[in-house]
């Protein structure tokens, strides 16, 4: 029987992207000291979700300055992939030995779309290089006002010394075909990066493991009203009280079969940690392998489009 210890941290989210990275480093030292070798974190753990998107009143308002200011310095402290926050990241993989993975508001740092974020999730292998870079096809809803779309160049699973890793971000668990992307390119563990997870985050969660036949890594972050920025007004019956959670974590592991192995966590901070039977994967493709023997490639016919160049400054 092969077995593997991975970790999925829940956490609040940091002041700023220098803290983050900290904690980052310190979660990732403590999971690895326990065992784990595979490491995860959240939708845009660093340097934060944009949660006053939906807490905080007038942010879509034309020509708002204060929230012209909040994205500024939510620019100012986004992940440059290829500088040095990337850097810190894969040292951080490769001190701990693990494979590393996080979600990022990615910085293209200079050249054409400098101007552009993107929600990004990456996968580090313990050795420190970058193994996968996925931006989020879509942003949802008012994530359009700072983030850019993403693309397919990193809509696929990578061999890693655990198996083979793949990720979603958020509301692309509720893209078909993004989902069938990642079930063709052969997942053994799936990230589904979100900022909380809640109720129907997780029914996509375990749907998503059931149709991949693949360990889902569901994670979440902590957010309390009182880290929103002060120069939004927050909207009273979401986020009046300072110590209200906006962002209640969830985060959980489920099986092949689509059953928690670790049931969801809420309000508070913890590591998960679940010893993960592999045999448990072949198992249950005995009964569905929607790549494979219950596809239907003389009825249907399925296509990612290669990507264009990215900007990557």
């Amino acid at each position: 029987m092969a077995t593997l210890t991975v970790a999925v941290v829940q956490a609040h989210v940091a002041a700023s992207l220098a803290q983050g990275l900290d904690l980052t480093r310190t979660l990732t030292t403590e999971a690895a000291a326990r065992g784990a070798s595979l490491v995860v974190f959240p939708e845009t753990w660093l340097p934060g979700y944009p949660a006053w998107l939906d807490v905080c009143r007038d942010v879509a308002l034309w020509d708002h300055e204060p929230t012209k200011r909040v994205f500024a310095r939510y620019r100012s402290e986004s992940v440059d992939v290829h500088g040095a926050a990337g850097a810190a990241l894969g040292a951080i993989a490769s001190d701990a030995g693990v494979t590393l993975v996080v979600g990022v508001s990615e910085l293209v740092a200079s050249g054409p779309g400098s101007g552009t974020l993107y929600n990004a999730l990456l996968t580090y292998g313990p050795d420190g290089r970058l193994l996968n870079h996925h931006r989020k096809l879509m942003p949802t809803y008012t994530e359009r006002m700072v983030w850019g779309q993403g693309d397919s160049e990193g809509l696929r699973a990578v061999d890693t010394p655990v198996g083979r890793v793949g990720g979603l971000v958020c509301w692309e668990h509720w893209m078909p075909l993004a989902r069938q992307a990642l079930h063709v390119s052969g997942e053994d563990l799936h990230v589904a990066a979100w900022p909380t997870v809640h109720e129907r985050h997780q029914i996509a969660s375990r749907h998503f493991a059931f149709e991949g036949r693949c360990f889902v890594l569901a994670a979440g972050s902590l957010m309390r009203a009182c880290a929103l920025p002060p120069e939004l007004e927050r909207d009273q019956a979401r986020a009046g009280a300072d110590d209200t959670l906006v962002l209640r974590g969830g985060s959980a592991i489920i099986g092949p079969d689509g059953a928690y192995i670790v049931a969801p966590h809420w309000d508070e901070p913890a590591t998960l940690f679940a010893t993960l039977d592999t045999a448990q994967l072949d198992a249950e493709r005995m009964t569905l392998d929607v790549a494979g023997h219950y596809s239907r490639p003389d009825a249907f016919l399925f296509e990612v489009r290669p990507a264009p160049p990215r900007t990557t400054g």
